[in-house]
């Protein structure tokens, strides 16, 4: 009995473009700023999402382009309009992902990258389950508190309670997809992990196809 040859048409399949949401976590200090930054100085094609915040700006840090700085009371207007994918209060200061940055550039056809910490990563994980999440994290302990030492911007209290939240959010790091360690120093070193999981994703015979669960709520 002899096969029917396949009607499908495989080059086709291949070739159609399956746009990617990848998310960048982990605890505060392993450098998804950093990540970030640095895949877009090095132009990678994707649609870099940025996240609106309460909070003041660090120095150096450009509105519209690191982070859309906004005020409280705009933050909750945005919240009430529905215009957030998901949002988190973070150390007093609200954070959210604009929905329009996301579904937009998925519809294009552009792959997505958004950094969000860890509670965010799971609210996305329940909106989004095809998401790729990857989890940013330094080669020890120490070299964590090193890199939050540095920054000078807050108390010792403030400080202690970051480090402690940094600690809870490690335990967390089963739920990912994927961890890369981010070493002091080897920056693209962590940038080339990142591009080479979503080479490989891209490359899966069974590509992931991007569905938004937007009835799922925080």
């Amino acid at each position: 009995m002899t096969q029917e040859p396949s009607t499908t048409n495989w080059y086709e399949v291949v070739q159609k473009p399956h746009p990617l949401l990848i998310v960048i976590s982990g605890p505060s200090g392993v450098g998804k700023d950093a990540l970030v930054k640095r895949m877009k100085e090095r132009n990678v094609p994707f649609h870099f999402v940025v996240t609106a915040t309460s909070r003041p700006p660090r120095p150096g840090e450009v509105n519209g382009k690191d982070y859309i700085f906004v005020s409280k009371e705009k933050f909750r207007e945005m919240l009430e309009k529905g215009e957030l994918l998901e949002h988190a209060i973070v150390y007093g200061e609200y954070k959210g992902i604009p929905k329009s940055q996301v579904l937009d550039a998925i519809a294009s056809g552009k792959d997505v990258i958004m950094r969000l910490d860890v509670q965010g990563a799971a609210t996305v994980r329940k909106l989004i389950p095809q998401a790729i999440t990857i989890f940013l994290m330094t080669s020890t302990e120490e070299e964590l508190v090193r890199r939050l030492s540095m920054r000078h911007t807050e108390s010792s209290e403030a400080l202690a309670k970051r480090l402690a939240a940094a600690k809870a959010e490690m335990e967390r790091l089963p739920e990912f997809d994927y961890v890369v360690v981010n070493k002091d120093n080897e920056l693209d070193v962590a940038v080339d992990k990142v591009l080479s999981i979503v080479t490989a994703e891209k490359c899966k015979v069974k590509p992931r196809e991007i569905k938004f669960n937007l009835q799922v709520q925080k």
